[in-house]
């Protein structure tokens, strides 16, 4: 595994939203600023009873510049509406805030972040939780799970299931909106998401 400097150096230890995000652009934490065209941080209510954490920016999130505008983003938007979640009262961010791609031609087509490039990212998801303070967190498929969780925790085992962070903050799994797109049983996998979101508000009431 590639060893990297980590984000830690580069993350804001006080302060509030405004303030990361004026300075996560400058993170060299890890190589992927290289080639991305921007850091994407987390967007939406500050003070959000409920985030979602999902991998990495996508082509869209990283020429744009805003989580989760992309297909995933679309369907996840759909997803909400259908399990009584406003979009406007959550926290939308991911594990790892620069887009990892390999080219192909000319499409820059989508790469799993590395354990090292999750594992460096980290601090800045840390930092989000600090602020945010949310109650509920959603992880969304196994890049979340592997910075929030650990390498033990298996998203297709435990899917579904209340379970805790390691600072005890409530938590629930699922998978990434990208996994829904990508299926080959849309309908189905769309109702089971939902239902995954549903039981996530039904932890908040």
């Amino acid at each position: 595994m590639t060893e990297y400097a980590g984000a830690e150096k580069w993350v804001p230890r006080d302060g509030g939203m405004r303030k990361l995000r004026a300075t996560i652009g400058d993170c060299r934490g890890c190589d992927l600023w290289k080639d991305a065209e921007r850091s994407v941080p987390g967007e939406g209510l500050v003070r959000a009873r409920m985030m979602l954490v999902g991998e990495t920016p996508g082509d869209h999130e990283d020429k744009e510049g805003h989580v989760f505008v992309g297909p995933a983003g679309q369907l996840l938007d759909k997803a909400l509406v259908e399990a009584g979640i406003e979009r406007s009262e959550v926290y939308l961010t991911n594990a790892v805030k620069h887009f990892r791609f390999e080219l192909q031609g000319k499409r820059r087509i989508h790469k799993t972040p590395s354990a090292g490039q999750i594992d460096a990212c980290s601090p800045w998801l840390q930092r989000e939780l600090a602020i945010v303070k949310p109650d509920l967190v959603v992880i969304l498929g196994a890049v979340a799970a592997r910075s929030l969780m650990g390498t033990g925790f298996k998203v297709t085992e435990r899917r579904g299931e209340a379970v805790k962070l390691p600072d005890g903050r409530a938590a629930l799994a699922t998978v990434h909106p990208s996994a829904v797109v990508r299926s080959q049983n849309f309908r189905r996998d769309f109702a089971q998401f939902v239902d995954d979101l549903r039981t996530a508000a039904s932890l908040l009431d």
